[in-house]
């Protein structure tokens, strides 16, 4: 079966001749067009009405048509200008690596971290850049005084990198973690309040939660959780791998003391690239867990990001594609991904045989939709999925397993139709 432009079996010739370079001399006339740091290469992405031309964003990518790609929980493509510049950047840095372009490589991080700050409404000296979710998670839990007669709670449909670096720490430190039980289906936003108002006692020094899970697709009430961590006099640690780049998360309405996130999901950015926030009056209670050199010019930048040597095309082009977010408006961005995720979980609940692990309430909800495919195996469905040019995530084991389809703003309806159809074909 073809796909696109190019078969698998064309795909595979291409690299067997010359890998990722003869990839990209047999894309498409254009398909980086904009190289180098240029926002979509001056295309524009309004209609003459001045709204989304959701085809012209969906050109940014270069997914070719016959392939719809669901899995943004996972790992979103990325832009056009996002690849441009870290080829070319990478490309410069290796053929002309002069101390003059390396020093300009080096400031790519304030840019970004302005553009970071103003994507979740903060200042520039409460961002911090990092390599993703799991490593800003573990920054929080590797940077806080905590020993015996603390606690922190969490739960347990957080990611593993934030529930078992606070067990792995609690063993080695001596304070204890409280795990909140998973209540499936989502029992309500009330519900989850008082879970947390119950746990928190006069020992919590911190509660970890989840905005938006990657298993169900339980959205959690972030701000209010917040708040009332904050009455408690108790820090928040808020897991956004699933929400930025896909929901509003103006920390400043929201009110973490942390915030963390990811640049390869909802984004659409580079891989190895993240954010974490750090709420200015928690400054000096953060302490650096790796010591190095060449941190970044402003806030605790100056002391938390000393790495060495980053990817700095990686950083530059994080960056880039938040404003290129910015550019179509993350209200606009949120309104149809979730408009794409209720029109998943309606067309699946239909099937016969399949049962919704993501709630039916659109307000518990945004675009992750988990669903069990009858008596079949996950794994199974997300493989015959793949032969017809749809890409899913199988989630195995005893947790909640099902099929994940988790759509975002390049998508179309028709893609969602299409997938929803071959779920139905496939359990015949």
């Amino acid at each position: 079966m073809t796909t696109g432009a190019m078969d698998r079996r064309a795909f595979a010739r291409i690299f067997a001749a010359g890998g990722s370079a003869a990839l990209l001399a047999a894309s498409p006339a254009g398909a980086l067009s904009g190289r180098g740091g240029s926002l979509h290469g001056g295309r524009s992405l309004r209609t003459g009405g001045g709204d989304v031309d959701w085809e012209a964003v969906r050109a940014e990518f270069l997914m070719p048509p016959g392939v719809v790609v669901l899995n943004a929980a996972n790992l979103c493509p990325s832009t056009r200008s996002v690849l441009g510049a870290v080829f070319d950047y990478t490309e410069r840095m290796d053929s002309e690596p002069m101390p003059s372009f390396r020093a300009e490589m080096h400031a790519v991080k304030e840019p970004a971290r302005d553009s970071l700050a103003r994507l979740l409404g903060a200042a520039p000296g409460e961002i911090l850049i990092t390599r993703n979710t799991s490593e800003s998670n573990n920054w929080v839990s590797a940077g806080l005084d905590l020993g015996p007669g603390d606690e922190v709670v969490i739960v347990s449909d957080n990611h593993p990198s934030n529930n078992r670096a606070w067990k792995i720490r609690a063993q080695r430190f001596g304070f204890s973690v409280r795990e909140l039980p998973v209540r499936s289906p989502h029992p309500g936003m009330e519900s989850l309040l008082d879970d947390f108002a119950s746990a928190i006692n006069g020992n919590t020094r911190l509660i970890a939660f989840t905005h938006l899970t990657n298993t169900a697709g339980d959205l959690f009430p972030a701000g209010g959780l917040c708040a009332l961590a904050r009455e408690r006099g108790v820090m928040s640690l808020v897991d956004g791998a699933q929400s930025v780049g896909l929901l509003d998360a103006d920390v400043k309405r929201m009110d973490p003391d942390f915030y963390t996130g990811s640049a390869h999901k909802w984004p659409c950015g580079p891989k190895e690239a993240g954010v974490l926030y750090v709420r200015s009056t928690v400054h000096d209670r953060f302490h650096a867990s790796v010591i190095s050199a060449y941190g970044g010019q402003r806030g605790l930048a100056r002391t938390h990001e000393g790495l060495g040597q980053r990817d700095e095309p990686a950083i530059r082009a994080f960056g880039l594609q938040v404003e290129f977010l910015a550019e179509i408006g993350m209200d606009r961005i949120e309104a149809r991904s979730r408009a794409l995720g209720t029109a998943a979980w309606e067309g699946l609940a239909r099937i016969n045989g399949v049962r919704m692990w993501t709630s039916p309430d659109p307000d518990l909800r945004a675009a992750v939709v988990t669903f069990v495919p009858g008596d079949m195996d996950p794994a199974g469905v997300v493989a015959s999925l793949e032969t017809r040019g749809i890409v899913a995530a199988a989630r195995t084991g005893a947790d909640r397993p099902g099929v994940r389809f988790s759509p975002h703003f390049y998508n179309s309806f028709e893609d969602v139709e299409r997938a929803v159809a071959a779920v139905a074909e496939i359990l015949g």
